[in-house]
């Protein structure tokens, strides 16, 4: 393993994937109940046996491809060892304001009696009323017992939004709902604390304006789209533009409207990059999405459109068009695999991407149009509404 700054860079979609960043589901799929699985941004409850044999495979397809594959669980249980990082991961869980003086005192002492795996497992996994050894106070007395004292973070699945490499520095992002902002604390201590990312420069932290990394898609060198709706927010677009420009990493930003609506959270949920001038698109927005184009002219930052989204990409890119690859003509079958992810690929060279196997009709266009398809099975992933593009971080991709 290597732990040299230049090892960790990005600056498109589908340079050959090297290193990528995991997060392998464990017990806190297991908190899902009907009671709670709205809350915590899960359409269903899924069977975690399955799911973790599912994500295996994943993360095998991607070796056989040559890919390193980095997990949080591990990462994190390393960066515990330090004992900073493991002062500030406490500190951090134990400033809910929910939990007042008593509760929060019991916790600190349970929490300093695990060693640094077990510390992880708990800042991921969660922790319930009934977990709470020798509890006491108003707090935890009047607590349903099935309450959390530190809430699960089953979205962590989807490492692609809670950073996300833009060159050689790394956004942690400011992620929109509730339920997810304290994966943002675990990653941003991972870039700080673990020895492998000793050095890397943040470009953006989760204090900022929301923005979310699924909504971030880097379409060529220098050119960064960013979707705007249910979880990117325009002044969220805006920072990051400034944060990128400042730093040289990209000479415009097309800041792309979505829906505001759970099938379309994210710009990855419509739209994906399967080569260098090739997509792979829902095909009920492929005439109607439009871009903002955001570029640096001297020390100001200059707007222009709204002008539909693919002519304007591709003049960013300096090439001629962009090769659009939709889901099919059938509008059911369409809408059908966009809402089971068929446009979320994760692109591991050029023309070569993994998508989910259940999404026929868009692997067969994928695959009349030159593109190796490499199909996993999803049929538990999927529960949390996303797809192999969701569930990695991409940490160093060649050039192309």
């Amino acid at each position: 393993m290597t732990d040299t700054l230049t090892d960790h860079r990005v600056r498109s979609e589908v340079g050959r994937l090297r290193t990528v960043l995991l997060h392998r589901p464990g017990p806190e799929l297991t908190r899902l109940t009907p009671r709670n699985n709205d809350s915590l941004l899960f359409d269903g409850i899924p069977w975690v046996d399955r799911a973790q044999q599912e994500h295996d495979a994943f993360a095998q397809a991607l070796r056989d491809h040559g890919v390193e594959v980095l997990y949080v669980h591990d990462l994190l249980r390393t960066t515990l060892e330090n004992p900073e990082a493991r002062r500030a991961a406490v500190t951090d869980v134990l400033a809910d304001q929910r939990l007042g003086d008593t509760l929060r005192d019991r916790l600190r002492g349970q929490l300093g009696d695990l060693d640094p795996g077990q510390l992880a497992t708990t800042l991921i996994a969660g922790l319930s009323h009934e977990e709470v050894r020798g509890g006491t106070g108003l707090v935890y007395t009047m607590a349903d017992r099935h309450d959390f004292v530190i809430d699960p973070l089953p979205n962590l699945l989807f490492t692609r939004d809670s950073s996300v490499w833009i060159g050689d520095k790394v956004a942690v992002t400011s992620l929109a709902m509730p339920a997810r902002r304290r994966e943002t604390a675990l990653t941003g201590l991972i870039y700080t604390y673990h020895p492998r990312f000793t050095g890397t420069e943040k470009l953006y932290d989760p204090s900022l304006e929301t923005v979310e990394g699924g909504d971030v898609l880097l379409l060529a060198p220098g050119v960064i789209a960013v979707g705007v709706g249910e979880r990117t927010t325009p002044a969220g677009a805006e920072r990051l533009a400034r944060k990128i420009f400042d730093a040289g990493l990209a000479h415009t930003l097309l800041a792309v409207p979505i829906a505001q609506e759970r099938a379309t959270m994210h710009l990855d949920t419509v739209c994906t990059m399967v080569d260098v001038d090739a997509m792979v698109m829902y095909p009920n927005v492929a005439d109607t999405l439009v871009a903002y184009t955001v570029a640096r002219v001297g020390d100001d930052h200059v707007v222009s459109g709204p002008s539909p989204f693919l002519p304007a990409a591709a003049k960013a890119m300096g090439i001629d068009s962009l090769r659009l690859i939709d889901t099919g003509l059938d509008p059911v079958t369409a809408e059908r695999e966009q809402w089971d992810d068929g446009n979320n690929t994760l692109a591991i060279a050029p023309r070569v991407c993994v998508a989910y196997e259940r999404n026929t009709e868009t692997n067969r266009r994928l695959s009349q149009a030159g593109i190796e398809v490499v199909e996993i099975a999803g049929s538990e992933l999927g529960s949390g509404r996303g797809g192999p593009r969701c569930m990695s971080c991409p940490v160093l991709r060649d050039d192309y």
